[in-house]
């Protein structure tokens, strides 16, 4: 045996995995083998979208279930024993495994990150593989786990049996959290993009620390009475008759588990303040939901329940950690122990990634003054000054404004789907309820069709506030349109929500990213892969600041007259309160301190003007790639630039195409760069009346050649006389395979498989077929040439 001519996989069986077995590894629960632990960026164009690939490890060892410590990359012979290293590190840092080996088959190259074991990198014989308890016991080291925190972290996590397994960014934040409480961390914070999956996350950490008996008394504390409930009857679940929700102001002392609502048992005074009715040692474990708006501040209602409480562990938990002058998570918590971006999460196909168009309206940019004397609607005078983007709809209500942004939002949804989810955040309950009144006046057909085609869900309204969970169930379809201005901006897992509308200025980049994350989750099933962001406000220029960490896949600014929705996605016919820290009207009203220096002004109603005209000065586009840049092209234009990126000229890429034994592989790694095969030869078969070869769609689009149909091409090769150097069954299989190639493409003909088929299998057994041409490598080169013979026509 050659194991030069060996696959990788044949050098994965025959060496790699017997010499971790003779090294003591158990083969069904330490070694898992080609783990894909991402799911495929989603590359969206259009209303199209297609997954890039998943990142893949060949080996993850894993000394306890859940917990892995080392990666493995294996390569075939023909390379070295580190060609693989570079790739295998890469993981090694998604995946938090400090140990590391490359190996082709002759031994393996050790990467330790420890920096315990001597060199960096050593090379081993295929029989001195470390043993499971040599690898353990450094990691224990490395992390500093004593004898007594060991139990702590090799506790398992929780298994429903349904083969759920926790995502690698959660495995690294709960695995790190369990590990900084077992070595007596008390102050631990964790970083996760929302939709990530932060709930679950905590459940597993509580889970482990509560079964290895590290913590008996835990209290779950969050904001939002919808977060309490989403999380005790989801996945909370587990702890059972040990959990308890408080309500009703009461106190049981007979629960393990607390979740609470922070308000349920804080208030204005000592009487109100039923957390003190449990001793200060009550507890042994505090976790803290969203804890960036609350407990961040030092004289907030939290900070004094973590205060009195002060002698558990705090782990807390956020997607926007908060960092200001007198807010700061860090100098309670000290730095993050994990932090998974909404960046990340679009990169590894966790999370939705999203478009934006952009719409400026006049008054926005160029502001309002009222004439001379102008009195408003109500009859009062308005004062004589320049308004612009920052007093609309806060103490300056222009009705056409209103109209104009209901206008549009509406357009979009006729033009892609109007029964999409859609939120659209505003400036105050007033403004919400203005929004909604608009909204229902444009889509008139939809509310005759069901009164809740559009609500108004905010902090002040039952009615509004009831239909909250059928907003967010994926299988209720009204609410369709929600109204809201604070409400709904954190921990509304609205799973479905595919358009989120901002008439709403928004200066803190925290409750930017919370609004964003609004529409950042995924679900298959209803075909919510990517969803858009519709501004008006230019709240989307927060992009640019730094803190900002994740792209959109497209922003779009159309002008004037031109249609809300990008050329390439339109379907054909078949409790609240303005923003913290900055003046503006209550949720329930008010009136408005002005934005005036004058700090002896009084207050005064807001100014409503309803004869005011509005208008669009321009909209734009542009969509993130699958490198995480802008695209703001066409379709074509995208498809010309990213293959020129490889293939700068045409006889570069007949050079490449030619030499490929299999064209197949060229025509997936170009899907993998974006380019989306089916819109564009569906677009290119309507000229030319028949479905086109990928090859005549990127000699057409990108170098400008003369394309042909498939079937054309096979008639051709036909007319050339290729099959007369072929007699008998050999060239009975070419010219079956020439018609497959005409009818099917060139997938068909690459696979083997094909010969198992009909009409082949009339002719012969798949064996008889190989060996018409001498076996398989005979058919092989036969298969070859009649590739050949197919493109090389084309100069």
């Amino acid at each position: 045996m050659n194991k030069q001519d060996l696959s990788e996989r044949d050098i994965c069986t025959k060496f790699i995995t017997p010499a971790i077995a003779r090294a003591g590894w158990d083969i069904q629960t330490q070694v898992f083998e080609e783990v894909s632990f991402t799911a495929g960026r989603i590359i969206v164009h259009g209303r199209l979208h297609t997954r890039g690939q998943q990142r893949r490890a060949d080996y993850v060892l894993s000394y306890h279930p859940n917990q892995p410590i080392a990666v493995i990359e294996a390569k075939d012979n023909t390379h070295s024993l580190g060609d693989g290293m570079q790739q295998a590190l890469a993981y090694s840092d998604a995946l938090d495994a400090p140990f590391v080996f490359s190996s082709n088959g002759d031994g393996f190259l050790f990467h330790d990150r420890t920096g315990l074991g001597g060199p960096t990198e050593t090379t081993l014989a295929l029989d001195q593989f470390p043993s499971p308890e040599t690898l353990w016991q450094r990691y224990c080291q490395h992390k500093g786990l004593s004898a007594e925190a060991q139990p702590t972290v090799a506790q398992p996590y929780y298994d429903d049996g349904s083969g759920r397994t926790p995502r690698y960014y959660q495995m690294v934040a709960i695995n790190r959290t369990v590990e900084a409480v077992a070595k007596g961390q008390n102050r631990i914070l964790l970083v996760m993009a929302t939709g990530t999956g932060k709930t679950f996350t905590a459940f597993q950490i509580i889970w482990r620390l509560w079964k290895a008996r590290q913590k008996r008394r835990i209290l779950f504390l969050a904001d939002r009475n919808i977060l309490v409930d989403q999380t005790k009857n989801n996945d909370f679940k587990p702890f059972g008759q040990a959990m308890t929700k408080v309500s009703n102001r009461t106190v049981d002392k007979s629960y393990e588990i607390y979740l609470s609502l922070y308000q349920a048992v804080t208030g204005s005074d000592d009487e109100q303040n039923i957390y003190k009715q449990f001793s200060p040692d009550f507890f042994d474990l505090i976790v803290i939901d969203e804890c960036h708006r609350g407990s961040a501040a030092e004289d907030s209602a939290w900070r004094a329940i973590l205060d009195y409480f002060s002698s558990a562990t705090h782990v807390g938990l956020t997607a926007t950690p908060k960092e200001t002058k007198t807010v700061s998570n860090t100098d309670y918590f000290g730095e993050p122990v994990y932090t998974y971006s909404l960046k990340q999460g679009i990169e590894d196909g966790f999370l939705a990634p999203y478009k934006v168009v952009r719409v400026d309206l006049d008054r926005d940019l160029q502001g309002w003054r009222p004439s001379r004397g102008q009195i408003d609607k109500h009859g009062e005078l308005i004062e004589d000054r320049i308004y612009n983007q920052k007093d609309f709809d806060r103490n300056l209500i222009l009705e056409r404004r209103t109209e104009v942004v209901a206008a549009k939002v509406t357009e979009f949804l006729s033009r892609t789907d109007p029964y999409q989810k859609t939120i659209v955040f505003c400036e105050n309950i007033d403004h919400a309820e203005r929004m909604r009144q608009a909204l229902v006046n444009l889509n008139p057909d939809c509310v005759r069709e069901n009164r809740k085609y559009v609500m108004r869900i905010t902090g002040d309204e039952l009615e509004g506030k009831a239909e909250l969970d059928n907003f967010i169930n994926p299988e209720e379809r009204y609410p369709v349109i929600a109204t809201t201005s604070k409400l709904m901006t954190t921990g509304v897992d609205a799973q479905t929500c595919k358009l989120i509308v901002l008439d709403q200025r928004i200066q803190s980049m925290t409750e930017f990213k919370q609004i964003i994350g609004r529409g950042t989750r995924i679900n298959d099933d209803y075909d919510k892969h990517w969803f858009t962001i519709l501004d008006f406000k230019k709240a989307t220029e927060l992009f640019a600041d730094p803190a900002f960490d994740g792209d959109p896949v497209q922003v779009y600014e159309p002008k004037g007259d031109d249609p809300i929705v990008p050329g390439d996605e339109e379907l054909l016919p078949g409790g609240e309160t303005s923003s913290p820290g900055e003046p503006g009207v209550g949720e329930m009203g008010g009136t408005y301190n002005g934005d005036s220096s004058d700090g002896d002004r009084p207050k005064r109603s807001r100014y409503v003007v309803h004869d005011v005209e509005v208008s669009v000065l321009a909209e734009r586009v542009q969509y993130l790639g699958p490198d995480g840049k802008l695209i703001t092209e066409s379709l074509k234009d995208y498809t010309r630039k990213q293959v020129k990126a490889q293939y700068a000229s045409l006889s570069d890429f007949l050079r490449r195409w030619n030499a490929a034994d299999r064209k197949q592989a060229i025509i997936a790694e170009l899907a993998e760069n974006g380019i989306f095969w089916d819109d564009l030869i569906k677009d290119l078969g309507k000229t030319l009346g028949d479905e086109p070869d990928p090859f005549d769609v990127i000699c057409h689009i990108v170098y400008d050649q003369p394309p042909l149909s498939r079937k054309a091409r096979a008639e051709q090769v036909r007319r050339t006389g290729y099959f007369d150097t072929y007699e008998g069954p050999s060239r009975q299989v070419l010219d079956a395979l020439l018609s497959k190639y005409a009818d099917a493409g060139l997938d068909a003909i690459e696979d083997v498989t094909i010969l198992r088929l009909d009409p082949f299998s009339r002719l012969g057994s798949p064996l008889e077929l190989l060996n018409a041409f001498g076996g398989k490598p005979g058919y092989t080169r036969a298969v070859q040439d009649l590739e050949a013979a197919l493109y090389g026509q084309t100069a």
